[in-house]
């Protein structure tokens, strides 16, 4: 048998089960009779001509609900892998209820034969094994025996493997009996396990910085990794031709620090006798003199406008050497004055390689070279450190670097190294991970990256489908690259059906001349007396903006009271938006031949690190770009949303989720959705991200927001004795971190009826609107029928964020955007809307999921 305990072996050991067809499986739990029982083994044989055990594998998931949840979402909920039990009811219950997908039960199997049938005396897994399949020497008491305590006996363990065994062989029998035809399927097509021994790279080797830039922008890292362009992100006053220099003395400052006598008398005195600035002064003092002073003559000797960059890079260093002055100081209370910097700085290779096994069988090498390696004697762990000059402009980039390190040198070393970013400019910051975040970062987001990778890597011109844009547009506007991407990436590439794509652009069709509009429109203006000059016009997918200036002396009022004439006279369905802008008028004009944005060419399917914000999207801009809600931020978290009938507030809601579903990993999120027309997320059904079975009914409605109010307050409590202000915080220093929570209620005016209902519905959105943001709890609320009597001032101010579609009055639309506002009652249906952020209201085109696809976990 194989008995795993380490969480990577546990994890490693699933990702190789996912490719097999039938899995036998059994549990072993801890405290069974209490109350309180909890999951230990989870057995599992994937070989069923075993007789003995010796294929076996046993996982140890005591109390390591990460790890079972990581089996659950990887095994259970995949439907393309047959799980075989025994009492199956029992079982399922510790994994995945009834989520479980294609679940096979030997013992409803027994039953259906009958007990007379088979001549056994009863059904039980033991007594099957000795007298119908023949087993001898069964061990049947050793089950009683107790699987919370550690470490098990030898006897627990061969007892534990052998249920899978039995498992098998009675499971075949059975089937002869029952249905003939396919044990040859099961047990003669049975997909064993790979072989662990790598295989040689089949891809081009990738190193950790190429990853970073991959997370950060992917077609920066495919100009960067084909033609070699510099991958750089330039924030305004950044100072450039500060990395080299910076990272060649930090090493060296570490280097005199192992070799230079001075640095020990410091460290002299008792450790509580240290003073951390007199330290960091005098160790700074030396190194200025022995090594930055030297290197400063050297460099301004050659070219002297290089001062002022050094000037930087002594502040940085300054802060580094103050950091590692902490940590020796801190280190000295375990060490004495002669050994404490030995054991600090630890002396090895820099340079790292490791192979990835792809879900599609091929090898990924890796490699990477690293900083510096420090061991913390108060954590009692080695930490890989990394010099930034400055703060990252992606920290999900960031992690996924550092956990490739740390990873690496996990498999060099056999025990587990925590990472550090030091970001020394403008001033020093430190950004901590600890193992346990970066091996799940390593597992859940690394192989699915590396295999995106390669793909965007076989893209050439003017094949259709380059790799993505960056979802985070801001990047752009700094990027060293940006005039070759948007040249290198917008030529119409052609696809297999000999449309054109036209990239990641503004969606502008070629036929629509946006000029003569905007002209005709001055035209319009002028015979009513109304001076404007043409400034532009954006063409977007559902609408065209057009932007006019006011001659000097009109008022914008002027122009706003023309909307029924304008729609008249341009012989509009509609009266036009009209907005005043910064600097011009917007005037919005039906699209002639209007675009649809569709969900897979602004969003890719990409598993996040659970660090980072949980957005949502919201729609594509004027400018071609997609907008989305930070839910943790407070004028985000909850949303209210309207719209009538054939307004797209379905779709945006599907749209909406979806976005989720790519992005953040269901151990991380979980979903709750209501949907009482049973028809806006019947896909949605079956999915490992539901917080619960999709609720239909008024009774579990109500029921799932008590609910949610119960899990807000309880996750307040374990904030409280973490002494955690919110969630980020908490699973920052959790072991075992809590996923965010989104409902979804889609027609909430169905429940709005009854009284009774109306008020406890009201109520706990009251408290949970006020009160659950902080604690990862987010609402989302929807109504065709946004009427005063339904969306209540209670509802309504609870729920900051606002996406008003097309309503059937402007009463709706006021109160879906508050205030006096009635645009939304002259949108143009079909996923046109206006996301209301603070005081700010932006006028999108929802996304549009034409084929629903769940991604696999």
């Amino acid at each position: 048998m194989h008995y795993l305990t380490q969480a990577t072996k546990i994890r490693e050991l699933i990702s190789e089960l996912t490719f097999c067809k039938t899995l036998w499986l059994d549990t072993e739990v801890a405290d069974c009779t209490t109350s309180h029982s909890r999951l230990s083994l989870i057995q599992i044989l994937a070989g069923p001509k075993d007789s003995i055990g010796s294929s076996a594998y046993i996982l140890d998931v005591l109390d390591k609900h990460d790890l079972a949840e990581y089996f659950i979402n990887q095994i259970m909920h995949n439907p393309n892998i047959q799980k075989v039990f025994h009492n199956a009811s029992f079982d399922i219950r510790y994994l995945g209820g009834k989520l479980a997908s294609n679940v096979t039960c030997t013992l409803q199997l027994a039953r259906k034969i009958t007990r007379q049938r088979l001549e056994v005396s009863n059904l039980k897994l033991k007594t099957l094994a000795a007298e119908l399949c023949h087993f001898t020497n069964v061990d049947a008491e050793e089950g009683r025996s107790d699987w919370g305590k550690r470490p098990l006996s030898q006897k627990q363990l061969q007892y534990a493997a052998m249920d899978t065994v039995y498992l098998a062989a009675v499971h075949r029998h059975l089937l002869e009996i029952f249905d003939p035809h396919a044990v040859n399927d099961i047990f003669n097509m049975v997909k064993h396990l790979p072989n662990p021994t790598p295989k040689k790279p089949e891809n081009p080797s990738l190193n950790a910085t190429k990853v970073r830039i991959a997370f950060e922008c992917p077609r920066l890292f495919y100009l960067n990794h084909k033609f070699g362009d510099k991958a750089m992100f330039l924030p305004p006053n950044t100072a450039i031709g500060i990395g080299n220099p910076f990272h060649k003395l930090a090493d060296d400052f570490v280097k005199l620090a192992l070799i230079e006598p001075q640095f020990k008398t410091l460290l002299q005195p008792a450790a509580e006798r240290l003073k951390v600035a007199e330290v960091a002064s005098a160790m700074q003092q030396i190194f200025y003199q022995l090594e930055f002073f030297p290197y400063l003559q050297k460099a301004t000797e050659k070219n002297p406008s290089q001062a002022s960059t050094l000037l930087q890079v002594w502040q940085g260093l300054q802060g580094l050497i103050k950091r590692f002055a902490e940590l020796l100081i801190t280190n000295r209370r375990y060490c004495n004055a002669e050994t404490v910097i030995n054991n600090t700085f630890i002396s090895q290779e820099h340079s790292l390689e490791h192979y990835f096994t792809l879900s599609d069988r091929t090898q990924q090498l890796v490699r990477g070279e690293f900083d510096c390696l420090v061991f913390n004697f108060a954590k009692n762990r080695l930490c890989m450190v990394e010099f930034k000059t400055y703060q990252s402009v992606d920290p999900s980039a960031q992690l996924a670097q550092v956990a490739l390190y740390s990873y690496m040198l996990w498999h060099q070393k056999k025990v587990p190294v925590d990472s550090a970013v030091y970001c020394v400019l403008p001033e020093f910051k430190e950004y901590h991970y600890s193992w346990e975040q970066l091996e799940d970062t390593v597992h859940q987001l690394i192989p699915h990256k590396l295999l995106q990778m390669q793909q965007w890597l076989n893209w050439e011109t003017p094949q259709p489908n380059p790799p993505p844009s960056t979802t985070q547009s801001h990047l752009c506007e700094i990027c060293s690259q940006q005039k070759k991407c948007q040249t290198f990436f917008t030529p119409p590439f052609k696809d297999p059906t000999g449309e054109t794509n036209g990239g990641d652009d503004p969606i502008i069709d070629e036929f629509v001349n946006a000029d003569a509009i905007g002209k005709e429109l001055v035209t319009t203006l002028q015979s009513f007396g109304v001076g404007v000059d043409y400034q532009g016009a954006a063409v977007g997918p559902a609408f065209i903006r057009v932007k006019l200036k006011p001659h000097m002396g009109v008022k914008v009022n002027a122009i706003t009271k023309l909307s029924a004439d304008l729609q008249v006279q341009l012989s509009l369905e509609k009266p036009p938006l009209i907005a005043p802008q910064a600097g011009y008028v917007s005037i919005d004009l039906p699209h002639p031949n209007r675009q649809v944005a569709s969900f897979e060419k602004y969003i890719q399917p990409e598993f996040l690190p659970p660090t980072v914000p949980v957005k949502i999207a919201m729609g594509v801009s004027i400018e071609g770009k997609l907008l989305e809600a930070d839910l943790s931020d407070p004028n985000t978290c909850h949303f209210l949303v309207g719209g009538t009938t054939g307004s797209g507030k379905s779709e945006f809601l599907r749209s909406l989720l979806l976005s989720l579903l790519y992005r953040y990993a269901p151990q991380h999120l979980k979903i709750a959705l209501v949907d009482p027309k049973r028809v806006t997320f019947p896909e949605f059904e079956q999915m490992p991200w539901l917080y619960s079975p999709v609720v239909k009914d008024s009774d579990r409605a109500v029921e799932l927001m008590e609910e949610l109010v119960v899990e807000m307050e309880s996750r307040y409590q374990k904030f409280e004795k973490a002494r955690c202000a919110d969630l980020s915080a908490y699973n920052q220093r959790s072991s075992v971190p809590l996923p965010r929570i989104v409902c979804i209620f889609d027609e909430y005016a169905d429940f709005m009826a009854e009284k009774e209902i109306r008020k406890v519905l009201e109520l706990s959105i009251k408290r949970l609107g006020a009160m659950a943001r902080a604690a990862g709890i987010h609402l989302i609320i929807a109504t065709q029928r946004p009427e005063a009597g339904i969306v209540t001032p209670i509802i309504r101010s609870n729920l900051p964020g606002r996406v008003a579609l097309r309503t059937a009055s402007e009463a709706d639309s006021k109160i879906v955007l508050g205030g006096t506002d009635t645009s939304a009652a002259y949108l143009l249906g079909k996923g046109d809307l206006l996301y209301q952020m603070g005081a700010q209201t932006h006028r999108l085109q929802s996304l549009f999921a034409k084929n629903i696809h769940i991604p696999s976990v």
